[in-house]
């Protein structure tokens, strides 16, 4: 066998202030698929820290105004849909949060790794959909520091002719990728309030030296800023693939988490109802919601959310899995060999070939072992 890679697999966080959505689910469970069909052929560093990303606008000016307009509420009784309603509302007030008044909790982010009860509470809500959907836990809970600090991070780019600083005149900082026909990108602004670019930048730079590849899972809305991050990355050194991945419509609509429309299409909400189709069937819930989340769905976002289909196949998982008791497991080769053929020019295993890979009238019973190593 050719000699293991080590590989970055770096997605998109989900900022802990809402439900997980249908285009969350989507995500996640697309790099579970890729992390775990990959384990087997390489060496897999599967990074993915909320503590670097609480800093950003979105996550502390929620719990500033939880903090301004709930008081002492107990979130530990609150549903995700619950706290969920309260971004909502405070999305909806667009009341602009000064630098000073967010400072603190960002102090309390950096230098004791404090997290609000709130997104807490989601935290923990979500590792119990982690665990139910047999998902790799890469640390939902844990407190993970970016290995750079803010301006440790303009530094190092500064260094190399990447940056644009302007706060000794009262302005931003830029990332300045211009040589290479690319727009200025604001990673900071005026008053110290870093974006989620500047974050993944803070993460990302000291450990990308250290693998041969990375790969980065992101929300297509996104693709702007990961052409960008890409661009920097790559000059340190490894092969950087990007992975943009459609949001999924319901009703045929795209709504923002900050609209509400995740209403009656939560996490929760979904394994509910799938419990009604698998009843006990663990492996066929975990198996079938992999099937139409990467399968059915697809990278793209034209297919709009449908029960009926997620239920179909559900339905076929177990299909799949009754097939699959009766075959004869392969050997460790095979399963090299099934894996690897999922490969186009990279290390990692595409999640999309090999889930599909698995459907179809006239295929052999999925192996025993490859649905036990990816998707149970």
């Amino acid at each position: 066998m050719p000699p293991r890679k080590n590989v970055l697999l770096a997605p998109v966080t989900v900022t802990p202030t809402k439900p997980l959505t249908p285009s969350h689910l989507k995500g996640l469970l697309w790099t579970d698929v890729m992390f775990r069909a990959t384990v087997p052929l390489a060496e897999v560093t599967y990074r993915y820290s909320h503590t670097t990303y609480h800093v950003t606008e979105q996550t502390v000016g929620f719990w500033e105004y939880l903090d301004r307009t709930r008081g002492e509420t107990d979130y530990a009784q609150l549903s995700e849909e619950e706290i969920g309603e309260l971004y909502v509302r405070y999305r909806a007030e667009e009341q602009p949060q000064s630098a000073q008044a967010l400072r603190p909790y960002r102090d309390a982010i950096e230098h004791s790794g404090w997290t609000h009860p709130a997104s807490r509470r989601l935290l923990e809500l979500w590792a119990g959909h982690y665990e139910r959907l047999g998902m790799h836990d890469p640390g939902l809970k844990e407190h993970q520091p970016p290995g750079l600090a803010l301006e440790e991070m303009v530094e190092q780019l500064s260094a190399t002719g990447l940056v644009l600083d302007q706060r000794d005149y009262g302005g931003p900082v830029y990332l300045d990728l211009t040589r290479y026909g690319m727009p200025l990108r604001r990673i900071i602004t005026s008053d110290g309030q870093p974006n989620y670019l500047a974050c993944a930048l803070r993460e990302l730079l000291p450990l990308v030296p250290w693998y041969d590849e990375v790969v980065l899972l992101y929300d297509r809305e996104l693709d702007t800023d990961y052409q960008l991050l890409n661009r920097v990355l790559t000059r340190l050194g490894p092969a950087v693939h990007r992975v943009p991945l459609g949001r999924v419509p319901i009703d045929g609509r795209i709504a923002p988490a900050r609209q509400g429309g995740w209403r009656g299409h939560t996490a929760g909400v979904l394994l509910g109802e799938a419990d009604e189709t698998c009843g006990d069937d663990t492996e066929a819930l975990r198996l079938g919601m992999r099937l139409y989340f990467v399968a059915t769905l697809g990278p793209g976002q034209r297919e709009s959310f449908r029960h009926d289909l997620l239920r179909n196949c559900l339905t076929m998982a177990a299909r799949l899995l009754r097939r699959s008791r009766a075959a004869v497991a392969v050997g460790t080769g095979d399963l090299f060999d099934a894996l690897d053929r999922h490969r186009r020019g990279h290390t990692y295993v595409d999640p999309y070939r090999l889930t599909c890979s698995l459907l179809g009238r006239g295929r052999p019973a999925p192996d025993p072992a490859l649905l036990s190593a990816v998707y149970l």
